[in-house]
C-alpha cells in the first residue's frame, strides 16, 4: 500500500483529525493512483494543447523519502544527530509530489507543491531535506536550488538548516561543500543558495528547485513570479511553497491561498479552476470555533503528539481562553485561521463572506446608498445597499484617477489593474477623480437594472458640486458626517451583520480588503469611528462608504421599508 493510500485510510478512520480540504485532496490522489486519466495542458512554447496520461510510480515517489531518512540528521534539541524519521502525512505529501509521472516521458506531473500547515509541524525539516535531495540525487546536472524569501534572513532559515543537516551527516558532509556564499555539490556542479528580493540581482536564474518559505509574510508577488519563471528551461523543475497563516491580507499569500482553494473545490466539481501542475495541501480548522475542541486540533497540526507537543498547545489554548489578546496569534499560527493585525476592527473570519449573487437577484428594487469621495491618492467608493429577505446586499464601484493607476499599484502593492478588468474599478480620465463618473454609475444602475437609490449619503467635505449634480438627477442627498457620534451605532450594526453573514457583498475582493484594513478609534463614551491602522496605504474607503450607507439606512429606515413593501 502506498503512503498516499495509507494516509487517506487514516483520515477516513479518524474524521475528527481530517480537515475537509486535506481529505478532498487525498481522495483525489487515491483516485488518480487507481484510475490514471488523461490531462490536457497548454504548451506555451508550441502554443497548442497537449494531452498527457499520468501514472503513479511508487519507486519514484519514495526516492526523496528514502534519501531524507537515510542521510539527513536532526540538528537541534534532543533529536540532534539522529536520523530524520518522516511522519506519515509528510511521506504521503512527498510521495504524491514526486510519484506522479508522465506515462510516456517519465517527467514529473507536479511543478508546484503547496503545504500550508500550523507551526511546529516539521515544515522546515521537510523543506531542508527535500532541498538537499534536489541538490544531490534528482539526476539534474548543474541544478540550481534556492531558498527564497523577501528578506535574506528569512531565506537563510531553510538554507541554514540544510547546512546543519549536512554537517551532522558523515555521508553528506564528505560530498558537499558548505561555504559562506552557498552549498555546493561538485559531482553534478550544482549549488544551493539563499535568495531574497533585496538581493543584488534576480536575473539569469535557472532554478531546478525553489523553496518559498513563510509566504504569508510576503508583500510582493514579483519574487514568486520571477522564481517560477526561472524554472522554464528545466525539464522537471519544482517550486515548493510552505507557510503558516499570517496577518497580511490581499497580498501574495491570499492570492495563492484562494487559488489553491479553488483548485481543491474543482476536485469536487465546485469550481471551474483546473490546474494539474499544482499539488495544494492546506491543513486548517474547518471552523474557528473548533479551537477549543482538542479532538479537532489535528486538522491544522498533523504532527501533534509526535513532532509538536500537545501539552504546549494545551497551555496556549488555556492562556487564550483567559487572555483574548493571545487568541489571534493562536488561531493564526497554530490553527491556520487567517487573521488581521491586533489593532484591526474585524477578524478575517468575520469580514470574509464568499456568498455571491447575480444582478437579476437584486434588480428592480429600491436601495439606499453611501459615497466616500476622494481626490487623488485614496479611492472613491460608491455603495448601493439593498435590504430584502433578511439579507443586506451590497453593490460597490470604485473610482481611481487613471494617471495615478500605475503609481497606486506600485505603492499599495494591490492589483487595481486586475480589478479594473473585472469591472470593479472605474478609471477616471486625468489625475483626479471625476465625480461625474460616480453620478453616471448610479444612473447606469437605475437605467440598466432598475435599482433606485432613494437616499444617497455623503460626507460634506469637497462634495458641493457633485451633490448639486446628483440632486439635478432627482436623488435625495443625505449629509453624513464622519464622526463617532454619527457612525458608532451603524458601525456596530454592520459588525453584527457581518458576524452573522447577513451582508452579501458578492465576495468583492476590494471591500474585503478594506474591511480587514479598518481599525477603530473610540471616544470617552465608547463611540467608535473607522480609521486607518498603522499601514497608511491600506485603504478603508470601501468600508467607509458602506458605513455611510448604513447610516442612511438607520436614518431613513421606516421610509425605506415602506417603499420595499409597496
Amino acid at each position: 500500500m502506498t503512503y498516499i493510500e495509507e494516509y487517506y485510510n487514516f483520515l477516513l478512520d479518524n474524521p475528527e483529525k481530517a480537515c475537509h480540504k486535506v481529505l478532498t485532496v487525498y481522495k483525489k490522489l487515491v483516485e488518480d493512483i487507481k484510475n490514471p486519466k488523461q490531462v490536457s495542458f497548454f504548451n506555451k512554447i508550441t502554443e497548442s494543447n497537449e494531452t498527457h496520461t499520468f501514472i503513479f510510480n511508487e519507486k519514484r515517489g519514495n526516492k526523496p523519502i528514502e534519501f531524507i531518512e537515510r542521510f539527513c540528521k536532526h540538528s537541534k534539541g534532543k533529536w540532534a544527530g539522529r536520523p530524520v524519521e518522516l511522519e506519515l502525512f509528510q511521506k504521503a505529501f512527498i510521495q504524491a509530489l514526486f510519484g506522479f509521472i508522465d506515462k510516456d516521458t517519465g517527467i514529473r506531473k507536479y511543478k508546484k507543491g503547496a503545504l500550508f500547515i500550523g507551526r511546529k509541524n516539521g515544515k522546515s525539516t521537510m523543506d531542508s531535506g527535500l532541498a538537499n535531495y534536489m541538490l544531490t540525487k534528482d539526476g539534474e546536472g548543474g541544478a540550481e536550488v534556492y531558498s527564497v524569501a523577501t528578506k535574506k534572513d528569512q531565506a537563510k532559515v531553510v538554507w541554514d538548516e540544510c547546512k546543519r543537516m549536512i554537517k551532522k551527516s558523515p555521508a553528506l558532509n564528505k560530498r558537499i561543500r558548505c561555504l559562506v556564499g552557498g552549498i555546493f555539490y561538485d559531482e553534478t556542479e550544482s549549488f544551493l543558495k539563499a535568495l531574497a528580493s533585496d538581493s543584488n540581482s534576480l536575473d539569469g536564474l535557472n532554478a531546478h528547485f525553489v523553496v518559498a518559505d513563510e509566504v504569508h509574510a510576503w508583500k510582493d508577488k514579483n519574487l514568486l513570479d520571477v522564481m517560477y519563471d526561472s524554472m522554464s528551461a528545466r525539464e522537471q523543475p519544482m517550486l515548493l511553497e510552505t507557510s503558516t497563516m499570517g496577518t497580511i491580507r490581499e497580498s501574495v499569500f491570499d492570492n495563492e491561498y484562494e487559488y489553491f482553494s479553488e483548485i481543491i473545490k474543482g476536485y469536487e466539481g465546485l469550481s471551474d479552476i483546473v490546474d494539474e501542475t499544482v499539488l495544494p495541501v492546506i491543513y486548517e480548522l474547518d471552523s474557528p470555533d473548533e479551537w477549543q475542541d482538542e479532538r479537532k486540533w489535528y486538522k491544522a497540526n498533523p504532527g501533534l503528539g509526535t513532532i509538536k507537543k500537545i501539552k504546549d498547545l494545551r497551555d496556549k489554548v488555556n492562556r487564550a481562553k483567559n487572555n483574548p489578546n493571545e487568541l489571534l496569534n493562536l488561531l493564526c499560527k497554530d490553527f491556520n485561521i487567517r487573521q488581521n493585525g491586533q489593532d484591526k476592527w474585524l477578524s478575517y473570519e468575520i469580514a470574509n463572506n464568499e456568498a455571491v449573487y447575480e444582478m437579476k437577484d437584486i434588480q428592480d428594487t429600491y436601495a439606499v446608498a453611501g459615497v466616500d469621495l476622494s481626490s487623488t491618492t485614496d479611492l472613491t467608493c460608491a455603495t448601493i445597499l439593498i435590504f430584502k429577505n433578511g439579507i443586506k446586499y451590497v453593490l460597490q464601484q470604485y473610482f481611481i484617477a487613471e494617471a495615478n493607476l500605475q503609481k497606486k499599484i506600485q505603492d499599495d502593492k494591490i492589483p487595481y489593474d486586475i480589478w479594473e478588468k473585472k469591472g470593479l474599478v472605474t478609471l477616471c480620465e486625468g489625475a483626479k477623480i471625476n465625480y461625474t463618473d460616480v453620478t453616471e454609475w448610479f444612473n447606469r444602475m437605475h437605467n440598466d437594472y432598475e435599482i433606485s437609490a432613494m437616499y444617497v449619503g455623503y460626507d460634506p467635505w469637497n462634495s458641493q458640486y457633485w451633490v448639486e449634480e446628483m440632486k439635478a438627477y432627482g436623488y435625495n442627498m443625505i449629509e453624513i458626517r464622519q464622526g463617532a457620534k454619527t457612525m458608532s451605532n451603524p458601525m456596530k450594526e454592520l459588525y453584527a451583520d457581518l458576524s452573522e453573514k447577513k451582508v452579501n457583498y458578492n465576495n468583492n475582493p476590494i471591500l474585503k480588503w478594506c474591511l480587514t484594513n479598518t481599525s477603530v478609534k473610540r471616544d470617552e463614551n465608547d463611540n467608535i469611528r473607522p480609521v486607518k491602522g498603522h499601514q497608511q496605504r491600506a485603504r478603508i474607503d470601501g468600508t467607509v462608504s458602506l458605513i455611510i450607507a448604513y447610516c442612511v439606512l438607520a436614518e431613513k429606515y421606516t421610509d425605506y421599508m415602506n417603499l420595499m413593501e409597496e
